[in-house]
């Protein structure tokens, strides 16, 4: 009787209990020495982006017809900065200022800069032009200290970056196992990755996009602090183990 209540207890006390492989990050950061950045990201626009263009030239008055009027929106909604931005409509186009409609979804903000100054110095020689996407944001939900939505002012976030913003993982999250959701082509992509391992460093999905989700599971511990019963399959297997043994040392 001793003997099987001490692997009864033993065995519930492995399974709620959380291995080094389980919880330590980068388990094999030593391949990342010397190894070469490949990872080259730059955002490209997405139709429902809200873009900030500004248009400056040594002379202010030729650039004056340029830029957005948003004077009546500041008066009312106190300079609500998303109000003074270009939305990029469905179909990928701005209504900009003299120039009308111009197509910027799918194009990296230097190409769009690159198209907006050939457009303008035809008017304006030595204008200069700048364009960043002031919704960049990025969700971090699940097992996190701090879940939250983030923007990001410089739309540049890798996933270790974006988990940082919350808070790190909690002690019950699930490290080898982080999902991603990203919407790619009016379509929603899902992937994981394993932060125990440094494969992920090499992903496309490293460098997070504007509206990506990350999505951090619990692990069977966290689940079990939640209330929630464990899945029938695992009870059952963690029984049969329990007994299989006990009946072995009993013979």
């Amino acid at each position: 009787m001793k003997n099987t209540l001490f692997v009864l207890l033993l065995s519930l006390f492995l399974g709620s209990c959380a291995t080094k492989k389980e919880i330590v990050y980068f388990q094999d950061a030593s391949e990342l020495n010397n190894q070469k950045d490949s990872n080259f990201f730059e955002p490209i626009i997405e139709a429902n982006d809200i873009l900030h263009i500004t248009v400056s030239s040594l002379d202010g008055e030729v650039v004056a017809p340029f830029m957005k009027n948003t004077t009546n929106s500041n008066a009312i909604n106190g300079r609500n900065p998303l109000l003074e931005g270009y939305l990029v409509n469905p179909e990928g186009y701005v209504q900009f200022p003299v120039l009308g409609k111009i197509k910027l979804s799918g194009k990296t903000r230097a190409e769009a800069i690159g198209d907006l100054t050939k457009r303008i110095s035809e008017y304006v020689k030595d204008a200069v032009v700048d364009v960043r996407i002031m919704n960049f944001k990025i969700t971090v939900l699940g097992a996190v200290n701090n879940p939250s939505v983030f923007t990001i002012g410089d739309e540049r976030v890798s996933i270790p970056q974006a988990l940082g913003l919350a808070g790190d993982l909690s002690q019950d999250g699930r490290r080898e196992n982080i999902m991603i959701i990203r919407q790619e082509d009016g379509k929603q992509k899902v992937t994981r990755v394993d932060l125990t391992q440094t494969d992920f460093f090499k992903s496309p999905y490293y460098f997070l996009k504007q509206n990506d989700i990350i999505y951090v599971e619990p692990s069977l511990k966290g689940v079990k602090k939640s209330g929630f019963i464990p899945d029938v399959p695992a009870l059952l297997s963690l029984v049969t183990i329990v007994l299989s043994t006990v009946i072995l040392l009993t013979r």
